[in-house]
């Protein structure tokens, strides 16, 4: 399973721009296909688990 950028965001309670970053800067893992960026499933539990809160 895979989300896109648009899906990320309420997850993380980020804005665009936000969620770009973290992928841009590899905190959050991404798969480009084409065009497009979608972020596994795992990748989003894998940041998710070691975010601080």
């Amino acid at each position: 399973m895979t989300l896109r950028v648009e899906d990320l965001m309420p997850l993380l309670g980020t804005g665009r721009n936000t969620a770009y970053e973290l992928i841009r800067s590899g905190q959050i893992r991404s798969v480009r296909i084409g065009r497009q960026i979608r972020i596994p499933r795992d990748a989003l539990l894998e940041f998710l688990d070691g975010r601080i809160i």
